[in-house]
């Protein structure tokens, strides 16, 4: 079977409630009913309220798959209101599904909530069989080629899909019956080649699934709509969702809608249509269409389409139908719309609408652009971008003045992005390697939903066949992977695994480039620079610059949007000035987290080495005097780096046996010196320190607060040096704002010991050199004992920074570095999780406590500063949370801070400014 399908299990409790409806008319529904009627079925009856031309037709609801999916069988009612329906329809046609002398035949395809092109089932040409196969050519003037062309459609089809026979024999006899006539292309069969291809693909089906083809058109509907249901739980919709982070119960609808046909000559065809450019975002008309043909030869991407304006020249009437169409929809929905059409002997049929995918650039274009129109406001702009888009728009691109290497050839620019890997040329080996650390680039000749692990793995995709609408195309834009497609003279040979291009040969595992801007494909690695939009945030370009493109302009406008509207400051993780520097010129407005530990590395390792080993108060003194200056140094660099702004600088964390050499290396090195009688004395005690501060579980032991309560004068000689610093700044007439935050507090005694300790010193600093410092201290809420006790912890506390990595490895019992190399990989694919803990935040376990901890210690202290320094502060999601919940900033590394920018304005303008202060 060419699919994974999960088998029903009964459930108890699955009845449906009494007098549900399950099947809806076009008429009936509209584009608001999406979590009932899925997104197409709801578009479908936007269109016909609004009077466009639409096959009359009727949707099933999501809520029947999910009844089917619960208990392995449709609602006792479906079938009836199905009839019920069904005799409206042929009533409306005025013929019967199947009717052997002029048949209704049907399209049932596949509808959720969310677009997942290509994920799930549709067949066509419902009602053909043997006895009907002859009367719709006699409907049809005679035309003997489309019936049967028409109907090994359908076998095919419903073969694959419904049956589960192997797409590929299928295809390998199509290609038999092409060689056999000695064409190249599908229309140039005629009918007796046809007919002998369906007898051809009625043995396939038979010999595959040990059924015969079905006659009867009922039962034919009936299982097609059960392999629509079904589809839902494929392999492919389950890895797109969690891709795309759909959830798994919404299931799906089912679309029943009359068959138009454009494979009825040249005066027909069909065709996909952008209201706007998808790549990139540009006003103007674009799309593909194709002669003679059904929908399905475009999406496939079999045959090479010819673009949009085209069709003008091909059937001015159409074309001019088609504009003012898509000129009402993208007014109606206020946005970029993707229209899937047919044309009929000269009559146009819409079969499709939706909100188009597209690529970031295009994101943040198409805003601005429907802003300057009045079509929508600010707010509505920020939710029509999101920070995973401007991510990708801040990846680097092709430098296009660094010499290129061998230009192999040119498709379509499909989906922007600059990709170099090893050319791999079938999905099982995309992911394998993958896996192993290469960087891949996926080659087909054209893709298919088969192909979505392949996709996803590599860092791009190519095809030789195909245009921007295709099932490549489509799924990369998604994705926001580079892709480029119909690059026809690259001849891709799967079976060899290669590609030639005249005398040129690629094998697999040759370095490719390819250009999803330009679409060019090169031999070897082509160099990258950075994207323009980084240079803007460098400072490097201005938005209103000569030289600034149109995407830099609409990412200032995007940007300065967010900053009105967001309450959340946004902090940086930097340890040093130039990470500092950076991060204030992306827009930070602080640091959240100043690690000290990154200060001791390096040659600063020997003196933490000399602390270590130190066995008398005159020697751990001396180490701490020798550290002291050096750390004073690095914090006047940043304090001068962020000055006027906070800088939230973490005591020492880790244990301290990270700053030693590790155990074996040591041990290898002190058994070969003492072979040598060559001892070495500093090695040997090093090796004892090693031993003794070894640990079963490092990350639950002696650091964080417990270093600075068991070593004396650690702590305190940092808290010198940043009060020192401080000191000296405003003497230079600076303005330093210091946080010091103490790490990994488990109960407020911890706290108010150090915190005691700190004071004192900082009030000698003051006297010393007659000034106020006001120097906050706080802590990092990181355990869940600090969460749930944060009450009292705020009594000694003015500020909280939860430290999200450590909560959520505590809170899971999770090793992070040992969790993710071993399951994480199941527990994803079991659906256990949708997305790592790490990655995004845990809202029901992590974020529970995070928003028990914010009321607690707001309570106890109003004014409490409350902020995140965990990588889930640059999570676009995560900071939505952050955003609920009442926190005053987040902190993320300098790269992110314009994506937390982003999503802090997003978040606010979502929920107009309310959150639970």
């Amino acid at each position: 079977m060419s699919e994974n399908k999960e088998p029903h299990v009964a459930k108890r409790g699955s009845a449906q409630q009494a007098g549900q409806k399950f099947v809806y008319d076009f008429t009936e529904g509209n584009r608001d009913l999406k979590d009932l009627l899925g997104g197409k079925g709801a578009n479908l009856a936007e269109m016909t309220n609004l009077g466009l031309p639409v096959p009359p037709g009727f949707t099933i609801t999501t809520e029947a798959c999910k009844v089917y999916l619960d208990s392995g069988d449709a609602p006792r009612e479906l079938r009836d209101e199905v009839s019920a329906h069904l005799d409206a329809l042929e009533s409306k046609m005025g013929k019967k599904l199947g009717q052997q002398d002029d048949p209704l035949l049907v399209s049932v395809r596949s509808g959720a909530k969310f677009s997942m092109p290509g994920m799930m089932d549709t067949v066509l040409n419902i009602g053909l069989s043997d006895a009907s196969v002859t009367g719709l050519a006699k409907q049809l003037g005679g035309d003997e080629r489309f019936a049967w062309d028409s109907y090994r459609r359908l076998i095919q089809m419903f073969g694959k899909t419904v049956l589960g026979v192997d797409g590929e024999l299928f295809e390998e006899a199509l290609d038999e019956a092409k060689t056999a006539k000695k064409v190249k292309v599908d229309t140039d069969l005629e009918a007796a080649d046809l007919k002998k291809l369906v007898k051809k693909f009625k043995k396939i089906v038979s010999d595959g699934c040990g059924r015969d083809f079905p006659q009867d058109p009922r039962e034919q509907m009936d299982l097609a709509i059960n392999a629509v249901f079904d589809s839902w739980n494929t392999d492919r919709a389950k890895l797109y969702r969690r891709q795309e982070r759909i959830p798994g119960d919404l299931g799906t609808a089912v679309n029943i809608c009359s068959m138009v046909f454009g494979n009825l000559g040249p005066d027909s065809g069909t065709g996909v249509a952008f209201t706007r450019d998808p790549a990139s975002g540009h006003q103007g008309v674009y799309g593909d269409y194709l002669q003679n043909a059904q929908g399905e030869d475009v999406v496939a991407g079999i045959r090479n389409t010819v673009p949009l304006a085209d069709l003008e020249s091909i059937d001015k009437k159409s074309y001019d139908q088609l504009m003012q169409i898509m000129e009402t929809l993208e007014t109606h929905y206020k946005d970029l719309c993707d229209i899937e059409f047919t044309i009929e002997r000269g009559q146009l049929w819409m079969l499709q609408t939706r909100v188009g995918k597209r690529t970031a650039g295009a994101a943040f274009r198409i805003a601005t652009q429907l802003v300057d129109q009045g079509l929508i406001d600010e707010a509505e702009a920020l939710q029509r971008v999101n920070g995973a888009q401007l991510a990708q728009l801040m990846f680097p691109r092709f430098d296009g003045d660094a010499k290129k290497t061998q230009l192999l050839g040119r498709g379509i620019a499909a989906s922007p992005g600059a990709a170099v890997g090893k050319a791999v040329f079938d999905s099982y080996t995309a992911v394998k390697w993958s896996r192993s650390g290469e960087k891949v680039i996926l080659i087909r000749r054209e893709t298919n939903p088969d192909d979505l692990d392949g996709m996803i793995a590599a860092e791009g995709i190519l095809t030789s066949r195909g245009g921007k609408t295709s099932h490549a195309a489509v799924v990369a834009r998604g994705m926001g992977k580079t892709c480029v497609c119909g690059a026809e003279e690259i001849e891709v040979d799967t079976k060899r695994r290669r590609l030639t291009v005249g005398s040129t040969v690629v094998e697999e595992g040759d370095v490719v480039s390819i250009d999803g801007s330009s679409g060019k494909v090169y031999l070897g690695e082509v160099p990258v620079v950075p994207s323009p939009v980084v240079e803007y945030f460098e400072g490097r370009m201005h938005a209103g610059a000569d030289d600034a493109d149109e995407l830099v302009e609409a990412v200032h406008r995007i940007m300065a949007y967010a900053d009105r509207r967001r309450r959340l400051r946004v902090r940086a993780n930097a340890d040093n000035a130039e990470d500092a520097l950076r991060a204030r010129r992306f827009g930070a407005q602080g640091i959240g987290l100043c690690r000290t530990e990154h200060m001791f590395l390096g040659e600063r390792r020997e003196m933490v080495e000399k602390l270590i080993l130190a066995d008398t108060d005159d020697e751990r003194e001396d180490a701490l005097k020798g550290l002291l200056p050096l750390q004073k140094k690095d914090f006047i660099e940043l304090f001068e780096a962020m000055d006027g702004l906070p800088v939230t600088v973490r005591l020492l964390d880790p244990p301290l046996h990270e700053f030693l050499p590790d155990i074996t290396e040591l041990s290898v090195r002190v058994a070969l010196a003492e072979s040598r009688k060559d001892a070495n004395e500093n090695d040997l005690r090093l090796l004892q320190a090693v031993h003794r501060l070894h640990e079963q579980n490092p990350m639950l032991g002696l650091r964080g607060v417990r270093l600075g309560l068991v070593i004396p004068g650690l702590f305190t000689m940092q808290v010198r040096a940043i009060a020192e610093a401080a000191a000296a700044r405003k003497n230079a007439k600076g303005d330093p704002r210091a946080e010091i935050m103490i790490p990994l507090v488990g109960t407020v005694q911890e706290l108010e010991i150090v915190r005691e300790e700190a004071e004192a010193v900082i009030a000698e600093v003051e006297a010393a050199h007659g000034t106020d410092l006001k120097l906050a201290l706080g802590t990092m809420i990181e355990l869940p004992r600090a969460a749930i006790t944060a009450g009292q912890i705020a009594e000694a506390a003015e500020f909280f920074s939860f430290g999200t990595n450590d909560l959520t490895q505590t809170v899971w019992g999770f090793s992070r570095d040992d969790v993710e190399a071993s399951f994480f990989t199941a527990y994803l694919e079991k659906g256990i999780f949708g997305v790592s803990p790490f990655e995004t935040i845990d809202r029901d376990g992590v974020g529970a406590l995070v928003r028990s901890a914010v009321e607690a210690g707001r309570k106890t202290r109003p004014d409490l500063k409350l902020g995140v320094c965990g990588e889930h502060g640059g999570d676009p999601e995560s900071v939505h949370f952050f955003h609920e919940v009442g926190l005053d900033y987040v902190s993320c590394s300098p790269f992110r801070i314009p994506v937390a920018r982003l999503e802090a304005g997003r978040a606010a303008a979502q929920s107009s400014g309310s959150d639970s202060r």
